[in-house]
């Protein structure tokens, strides 16, 4: 589909609540495109599309799972997920990263996938580029390498989430609509 029209769909999709979760944040919810299976399925297959051949889709907690898996079924592939602490059983990575409120952790099984497994990151947002980056380290330290990053909201007029993420790597980042 063209971007123009992945736009638009995406657009048609979302809505908009101002002050949420806080004041002076503008939350845009994708639980409408999340339930329109047509459109899903649409944003899910540019999700992964120009990473070339591809092992799994990372899935970051928590609508990056929703997107994370329906990507990987319209590629015909595995999804792996990126959890928050304390979410997973056994042997982990773990890798924290600062927030505007304190830090955070995620964590991974580093036997999910063979190293050198080529791995394509998505979630919903991009915005400060914090736990894409830690995303990004966690594929690192278990020896899988990122073919890209893609996510379907990019707030670059309010952030350099996509700056961030340069200085951490240099596999493609792909948004699907900016703000």
């Amino acid at each position: 589909m063209p971007d123009t029209q992945i736009s638009t769909l995406i657009r048609s999709r979302l809505t908009e609540t101002p002050d949420f979760p806080s004041p002076g944040i503008l939350f845009r919810d994708l639980s409408g495109l999340f339930a329109d299976g047509p459109a899903l399925r649409a944003v899910a297959e540019e999700l992964i599309e120009g990473f070339g051949p591809i092992d799994a889709v990372v899935g970051v907690e928590a609508r990056g799972f929703v997107l994370g898996a329906a990507a990987a079924v319209a590629g015909g592939l595995g999804m792996l997920a990126v959890r928050k602490a304390g979410k997973l059983p056994g042997e982990v990575l773990a890798e924290s990263y600062e927030l505007e409120y304190g830090t955070a952790t995620l964590e991974v099984h580093p036997d999910t996938l063979p190293r050198g497994a080529r791995v394509v990151i998505v979630d919903d947002v991009l915005a400060t580029g914090g736990t894409l980056t830690a995303t990004l380290r966690l594929m690192e330290r278990a020896g899988w390498e990122v073919a890209g990053v893609a996510v379907v909201i990019e707030l670059s007029s309010e952030f350099d989430g996509r700056g961030v993420l340069a200085a951490s790597t240099d596999a493609p980042v792909k948004a699907l609509v900016s703000f």
